[in-house]
C-alpha cells in the first residue's frame, strides 16, 4: 500500500506533532507499506522542494509561503502530481487546520480514501479562529475517516459535527530507549542540580518539551517556588521556554524570586532524553489544554512518579492515586501540595512510578498504535 502522509510538522522540527508524525510514518514503513511524507518548512525558499529517504520513508519538504493559501496550493498540487506518477492508495494527515484540509480535498479530488487525525491545538484553539475554522470543519466533514489521540478531542469533534464517527488512537511509546535508568550523576553535575535537605539527595521536579502557557507554565513555576520554600528543589525543564511573552514572564519571575532554582536545558536529542528523565524525582504535566503529550508517556515508561491535570489525553492515561496523581488545572497551590507530598514520600513515589511504567507496557505500545491505524485503513476497504 502506498500512503501519502501529510503533517504540518516533521522531524527535525521541534514539538509533539513532529515526533508523532515521524513515529507513525516509521511504523507504517516497518509494516511493509510505502510511505511518502509531505511537510512544509520555513528552512527552504518558497515552493522549493527537497526529498530525502530515511528508515524506509520518503520525506518531501517544501518551502512554505508567507501566505498560507499559497502554501496549501503547493501542497495540494504536489499530492496530485505525485499521484499521477505513482498512485496513492491512501492519504493520511496529522493536524486538521492545513494538513487535514489538504488531505480531505485531495482525497476527494483524486477519489482516494483520506484519514485526518486531530492532535490537540486544532480542536482546542484553532477552531476558534475564523480564518482556520472552515478548513477544520471541511476536514472533519469530508475525510473518509477521522481519528484523534484523546477521548476529549473526539468529544469536541462530535460537538462540531454531530454523530461523527471518530476513532481514538492513543500515542504509542518505544520502551526500548525509554525505560528506568540509574541516575546519571555526571549529567546532574553538569547541570548544577542543587542538593536538597531530604535524606541528603537532590530533589528534581521535571518537565519535558516546550514550556508555554497551554502547558501550564505559570502554575508550574509558581508551584515549584512554593515547594522550594519548604525543601530546596530544582525545576528541570528539558527543552525550552517558548520565546516571547512566556520567556519574558519567566525572566521577570526569576528577577523577583532570586532563590528560584530553574534549569532550562535547551534542545535535547531524543536519544538523550532517558538520561534526563533519570534525574527527575517527580515529572509534572500541568497542562491547561492538551492532546496526549509524548513526554508524559516517556516519563511514565522511565518509571517516574507523575502529576498531571485531567485534560485532553492525560485524563485517558492517568488514574488518580493509581499510576499518578491528578490536580486541577491552573491551581498552583494544589499542584505544590501534590509535588511536595511525592518528594517527601519515597514509598508513594516508587509505587506510582512502578504503576506508571506498567501502564505504558500494557496499553501504550507502538504495536497498539500501529494496529489501531491499520484497523482504520481496513474499514476503508484497503488491503493492509
Amino acid at each position: 500500500m502506498k500512503i501519502a502522509f501529510l503533517s504540518e510538522k516533521y522531524t527535525p522540527d521541534i514539538g509533539g506533532l513532529a515526533i508523532s508524525a515521524e513515529r507513525l510514518a516509521r511504523l507504517l514503513a516497518s509494516a511493509g507499506h510505502h510511505v511518502r511524507v509531505f511537510a512544509p518548512t520555513m528552512n527552504l525558499p518558497a515552493s522549493e522542494t527537497r526529498t530525502l529517504f530515511s528508515n524506509g520513508v520518503g520525506v518531501t519538504r517544501f518551502g512554505a509561503h508567507k501566505r498560507v493559501d499559497d502554501t496549501l496550493v503547493d501542497w495540494f498540487e504536489q499530492i496530485v502530481a505525485e499521484h499521477k506518477q505513482y498512485p496513492f492508495d491512501l492519504i493520511h494527515a496529522y493536524f486538521l487546520t492545513q494538513a487535514g484540509f489538504v488531505a480531505a480535498y485531495a482525497g476527494n479530488y483524486l477519489s482516494v480514501p483520506s484519514v485526518v487525525s486531530a492532535r490537540g491545538n486544532d480542536l482546542e484553539r484553532a477552531i476558534f479562529d475564523p480564518a482556520r475554522a472552515a478548513h477544520i470543519l471541511y476536514a472533519l466533514e469530508h475525510a473518509s475517516a477521522v481519528t484523534t489521540n484523546a477521548n476529549e478531542l473526539a468529544r469536541k469533534a462530535r460537538s462540531l459535527i454531530p454523530n461523527l464517527p471518530v476513532m481514538v488512537i492513543s500515542n504509542g511509546n518505544d520502551t526500548e530507549p525509554f525505560k528506568p535508568l540509574p541516575r546519571n550523576s555526571a549529567l546532574a553535575e553538569s547541570l548544577h542540580l542543587s542538593k536538597g535537605k531530604v535524606e541528603g539527595t537532590s530533589r528534581v521536579i521535571g518537565f519535558a518539551g516546550e514550556l508555554r502557557e497551554k502547558k501550564g507554565l505559570r502554575p508550574l513555576i509558581n508551584a515549584c517556588a512554593q515547594v522550594n520554600k519548604k525543601d530546596p528543589a530544582t525545576l528541570l525543564i528539558v527543552g525550552d521556554i517558548r520565546a516571547g511573552e512566556d520567556k519574558q514572564w519567566v525572566e521577570e519571575f526569576k528577577h523577583l524570586q532570586p532563590n528560584a532554582q530553574i534549569v532550562v536545558t535547551g534542545f535535547v536529542s531524543p536519544s538523550d532524553l532517558p538520561y534526563y528523565y533519570s534525574l527527575m524525582d517527580v515529572f509534572v504535566q500541568p497542562s491547561l489544554r492538551d492532546g496526549l503529550p509524548n513526554a508524559l508517556l516517556e516519563a511514565m515508561a522511565c518509571q517516574k512518579a507523575i502529576i498531571g491535570t485531567p485534560v485532553g489525553g492525560i485524563a485517558d492515561v492517568i488514574i488518580d492515586c493509581d499510576n499518578g496523581k491528578l490536580v486541577s488545572p491552573n491551581n498552583p497551590d494544589e499542584l505544590a501540595e501534590a509535588i511536595h507530598e511525592l518528594l517527601i514520600d519515597n514509598s508513594l513515589r516508587m509505587k506510582l512510578g512502578a504503576r506508571a511504567c506498567q501502564t505504558i507496557k500494557e496499553k501504550f505500545t507502538l504495536q497498539a498504535e500501529l494496529g489501531a491505524n491499520l484497523d482504520v485503513y481496513r474499514r476503508l476497504g484497503l488491503k493492509v
